[in-house]
């Protein structure tokens, strides 16, 4: 029997106490399992009824968990034991945190950089299994690389169909081309959304193929379903809800750090999870995934600020009354994936806002398709180069680069821009998050410097996440874009265009986006790989306050 416990302090236990109780007033818990499709007003009754469905999924992914056994059994036969996951936000980031957790190898292939791709594509190919994670389809990081991989399996003269499992909505194109091909389909549910999918197909296939015991992970959910639904002021979805969305003046910046919960990333599950969901109409919680208590954030939290301890399941201690605004989360695994998508459900309704939907992630697919038709990354000549940089700029209010010509005057120019009270830092690295992995350390350094929050994001992957609430929630943000030529560009089969092409167009689309938003945006391009990487960390990592 898994258990969760939620306390808070401060401004977050302020939150719990005024909102609860009219949570529980309106029988928000019980509707919300209900699958009551108006709890989020009239403009987002049409998205959340066929947005629902994951309330149920504890009991209705059952069926999955004999079909991933025979699935795994089969390929393991045959020696298949490498699984390779092709997808993107929610398809890709539950998989990596429960195969990470269980401690089961999983190779997450969630980048457009041709690097990147052409590891994964080298790595032991002749005992791989490729599950190919997408909605529709239609997404356009997913679809290039199950191209990549039909090929390379093609030319080692392995029948892709033996090795490539599709997980999609039933009656996509997807679903109709792959059975056409002969591949494996599971289908999920369809009244899904990505960032709710952790216990559906999306979630469950990769990582049982991978070893882990899916059936377990249902249990843990299933056990704390009908705590989740019912209409009481203990109720830890309405409270952790109540502390992420109803603070007053909203602290709209959610610091999460592990406290010792025995899961591995979670955070960054949670990140594309509540960014992705509250981020819009101007308004959102923006969560900044902290490393320990010695981050900036959780050491000298701001006035908007509140901080989320992952603990471990049986730690029910309660912050101390001193702490402005802190709320201590523990659970198993299975319970918590349920108990924040309730959570970021009931923090969207007292938001005031649709958690279902993503208008600004389509936005800048649509624009990095457009720069893709025309043949451009970046669009514009760059305003300086300081060696292996060039430094642009998009967006904001007026020439707020000034006369900087070097990366640490350019740097100093936008954070100029920051608002003190309200804003924060996006670093932004359309890198190969593997091997350019330690230039994530450079947050801390700017959240010492800037004195503001700081998220780190690798790129293309955080437009699924954090990329949605940049342009939908409020205008108080600062971006810095990390672009770089490729050590080798990578052809993408069946396309005029590369991975090299299409990750500028991302990076490129991004950027517009935000500029046509007012946002500033100072984009770092590396002309030389290495020699630029080296000249940027000295540049992120210099200054900041002890």
């Amino acid at each position: 029997m898994s258990s969760l416990s939620v306390s808070a302090s401060g401004a977050a236990a302020d939150a719990i106490g005024r909102h609860v109780p009219s949570l529980v007033g309106d029988s928000v818990a019980s509707r919300l399992f209900a699958r009551d499709a108006t709890l989020w007003g009239p403009d987002a009754e049409s998205e959340s009824r066929i947005r629902l469905s994951w309330v149920g999924l504890p009991r209705s992914s059952r069926p999955l968990v004999g079909e991933i056994a025979a699935l795994r059994d089969s390929f393991a036969e045959q020696g298949l034991t490498h699984v390779v996951l092709c997808g993107m936000g929610g398809s890709s980031l539950a998989p990596e945190v429960i195969c990470a957790t269980a401690g089961k190898p999983l190779v997450v292939l969630d980048s457009s950089d041709p690097d990147y791709v052409r590891r994964a594509l080298g790595d032991d190919l002749e005992h791989t299994v490729v599950v190919v994670s997408s909605k529709s389809g239609s997404t356009v990081e997913t679809d290039s690389q199950r191209r990549a991989y039909e090929q390379a399996f093609t030319d080692a003269g392995i029948d892709p169909a033996s090795r490539i499992v599709i997980v999609t909505d039933p009656g996509s194109p997807l679903d109709e081309e792959s059975r056409a091909k002969g591949y494996r389909v599971v289908n999920a549910d369809p009244d899904v959304g990505g960032r709710y999918s952790a216990l559906t197909a999306f979630g469950l296939v990769p990582s049982g193929l991978a070893g882990v015991d899916v059936e377990a992970l249902l249990d843990e959910a299933e056990s704390v379903a009908d705590l989740l639904a019912a209409d009481d002021d203990a109720n830890p979805g309405l409270r952790l809800g109540a502390a992420m969305g109803g603070t007053d003046p909203l602290r709209d910046k959610l610091v999460l750090v592990d406290d010792g919960s025995g899961i591995i990333g979670f955070a960054d599950w949670a990140e594309q999870l509540i960014a992705e969901s509250t981020g819009k109409n101007g308004t959102g919680v923006l969560p900044v995934v902290a490393g320990g208590d010695e981050d900036p954030e959780v050491a000298w939290p701001a006035a908007d600020v509140t901080v989320a301890r992952l603990v471990a399941a049986d730690d029910e201690a309660i912050p101390a009354d001193d702490v402005a605004s802190e709320v201590r989360v523990g659970g198993a695994l299975g319970a918590q994936l349920l108990l924040w998508e309730v959570a970021t459900a009931v923090a969207g309704r007292l938001l005031g806002i649709n958690p279902f939907d993503q208008p600004d992630v389509e936005s800048a697919k649509k624009a990095a398709r457009a720069l893709l038709d025309q043949g451009t990354g970046a669009s514009t000549d760059p305003a300086a180069t300081d060696g292996a940089i060039e430094i642009r700029t998009l967006g904001g209010s007026g020439d707020w680069l000034g006369g900087a010509q070097t990366v640490p005057a350019a740097l100093d120019a936008l954070f100029a821009q920051l608002d003190p009270e309200h804003g924060y830092v996006a670093v932004m690295a359309y890198l190969d998050r593997l091997a350019d992995a330690d230039l994530a350390a450079c947050r801390v350094p700017l959240a010492r410097r800037t004195e503001r929050p700081t998220t780190f994001g690798w790129g293309p992957r955080f437009l699924h996440s954090t990329g949605q609430f940049h342009k939908g929630g409020p205008a108080v943000g600062v971006y810095l874009q990390i672009t770089t030529e490729p050590k080798e560009d990578l052809p993408i089969p069946g396309r005029e265009f590369t991975f090299g092409d299409f990750i500028a167009s991302q990076a490129g689309g991004d950027a517009a986006v935000l500029a046509d938003h007012g946002r500033p945006v100072l984009q770092l391009h590396l002309t030389d790989h290495d020699a630029g990487l080296a000249q940027l960390r000295e540049a992120l990592l210099a200054g900041g306050r002890a």
